[in-house]
């Protein structure tokens, strides 16, 4: 298969799958079926692919493999996409996600199902395309074009103020995102290319130009993740999306930010990025204390997990811009580790969801008494979602706290506290949520996970213990990839440097 563009296969396959679900016949109720049949077997057919990436990928070379090239748009604008050890991993999770939200959808979405599957297989192939691309413009296009199938799930198959989150949802991510395309633009004007391995390798951007090109990247990057305080469109994105929008939303496109930093930031702009490192620390831990309280205060569980993302994401930004390589270790792992934990989360409130119709959690309580097994499986995503030692929530808040302390005891301390918080509120939810006396009428008749919820729970809990167990099969692909970042990031600050210590030894007598 090495002749093979393995990368546009598995990136546009789930596209092709969305244009036979488009073309196909039939009555309303087999062209829903044949939907989400289609779309199963597409997500599940660009799993494969993407294992079979990732057990070809050789982690001991940082050079970007599987490369394709072809002329797009002309000047130096070309078709360019190949992964490393750090995108690779994000291709899989997304690709694991994927199959997981279709049997998620599976009974509870039941209007317009074509167009609901055909949505999410576009957005699969945009967000594969994101950790791909090797073009500045071939990666804005992808990242920007993710808005819109996200955008329709959420005003379309929502809740009852899903026109209001999902424009509040697009226009956050738009404002931050043209700041990014006018960065694009000058460094295509500075560099004569939009190629990002020929950017990374030999362009020096001046230091001055630099901090525009840093914000302008900030912007967008900040408001995906998302950081405090441009966070306030995702919870009631959350709140509104569909089940299955929500676990994309949480588990995939927040992690398109802290893939930017590491992607462009730190390699590209090292002086703004060491220079603006302190204000990074700053709005991780207001980010991980702040929204921590407020998801104590929650009634809506869905919106509790909603804060915790920006909360655990605050640990990200951390552990990256401590520019060490267990910091970078502990932010990618975080990310990944998120990914699992969150999306798996957001699929338990779903299960609830589908048969009580609420997501108050006053409206719950003694549900271990009718659901023993789906009461297990939420136990280990909770337990993950603290840090738990032997989950996979453990090892990249651990890194992250490690290379924080090195870096700056006071930022170590006060991440600390956002553990403490964590477990305030998950136990707090799960004690309200399980346990207790089971007297509400409307949970006396609770049936304990189907075999399809099973199905979808299983693996994810899987997951969780044996990242937590097992880590270093993320650090074997990760490794050079990570050191490699950091020597350019090293390089860039050292040449950007040099004039000014020029400039010092000529006056020093």
């Amino acid at each position: 298969m090495s002749h093979l563009p393995i990368l546009s296969i598995v990136t546009f396959l789930p596209m092709v799958a969305a244009l036979f679900i488009l073309l196909a016949g039939g009555s309303e109720q087999t062209r829903a079926n044949t939907a989400r049949w289609v779309a199963l077997i597409a997500t599940l057919a660009d799993l494969a692919i993407a294992i079979y990436i990732w057990t070809q990928f050789d982690g001991s070379t940082a050079k970007f493999q599987f490369a394709e090239r072809a002329q797009w748009l002309g000047g130096n604008i070309t078709y360019h996409m190949g992964v490393d050890g750090i995108s690779v991993l994000f291709v899989v999770l997304t690709a694991v996600l994927m199959p997981f939200c279709i049997l998620a959808s599976w009974k509870s979405i039941q209007t317009r199902v074509p167009e609901y599957m055909i949505a999410f297989l576009a957005l699969q192939t945009l967000m594969i395309g994101v950790f791909c691309a090797l073009d500045l413009v071939l990666f804005y296009v992808f990242f920007e074009g993710g808005l819109i199938p996200m955008f329709l799930i959420i005003g379309v198959w929502g809740g009852k103020r899903r026109v209001y989150a999902s424009f509040k949802f697009f226009l956050y991510t738009l404002l931050g995102s043209v700041l990014m395309l006018l960065a694009i633009l000058w460094m295509y004007l500075y560099a004569g290319t939009t190629d990002i391995e020929v950017l990374l390798n030999s362009a020096h951007f001046p230091v001055a130009m630099q901090t525009f090109l840093w914000f302008a990247f900030f912007a967008s990057f900040a408001v995906k993740m998302p950081m405090w305080p441009v966070h306030t469109w995702l919870p009631d994105a959350h709140v509104e999306a569909p089940t299955a929008g929500s676990v994309i939303l949480a588990g995939i496109l927040l992690k398109m930010g802290g893939y930017g930093f590491l992607r462009f930031s730190l390699p590209m702009f090292a002086s703004a990025s060491a220079t603006f490192a302190p204000f990074i620390f700053v709005l991780s831990v207001v980010a991980i204390i702040y929204t921590s309280y407020v998801a104590l205060a929650q009634e809506d569980w869905k919106k509790l997990i909603a804060y915790s993302s920006v909360a655990h994401m605050g640990f990200v930004t951390m552990g990256i811009f401590t520019f060490t390589h267990t910091g970078l270790d502990g932010g990618i792992y975080q990310m990944l580790s998120h990914g699992i934990v969150s999306g798996a989360l957001f699929l338990c409130i779903g299960v609830m969801y589908d048969r009580m119709h609420t997501r108050e959690i006053a409206a719950y309580g003694g549900v271990v008494a009718r659901m023993p097994i789906y009461a297990a499986c939420f136990m280990v995503f909770m337990l993950a979602n603290v840090g738990l030692p032997g989950t996979s929530g453990f090892v990249g808040e651990f890194l992250t706290m490690l290379s924080a302390f090195r870096v700056n005891t006071w930022v170590a301390i006060l991440a600390t506290t956002g553990i403490i918080l964590s477990a305030s509120y998950m136990l707090y939810l799960y004690w309200r949520v399980i346990f207790g006396k089971l007297v509400k009428p409307a949970l006396q008749t609770l049936q304990d996970l189907s075999a399809r919820e099973i199905a979808i729970l299983a693996p994810l809990v899987i997951a969780t213990i044996v990242m937590g167990v097992y880590p270093n099969f993320v650090f074997k692909v990760t490794g050079a990839s990570v050191q490699h970042l950091l020597d350019q990031n090293k390089q860039a600050l050292a040449f950007d440097r040099a004039p000014q210590l020029a400039s010092i030894a000529k006056v020093t007598p």
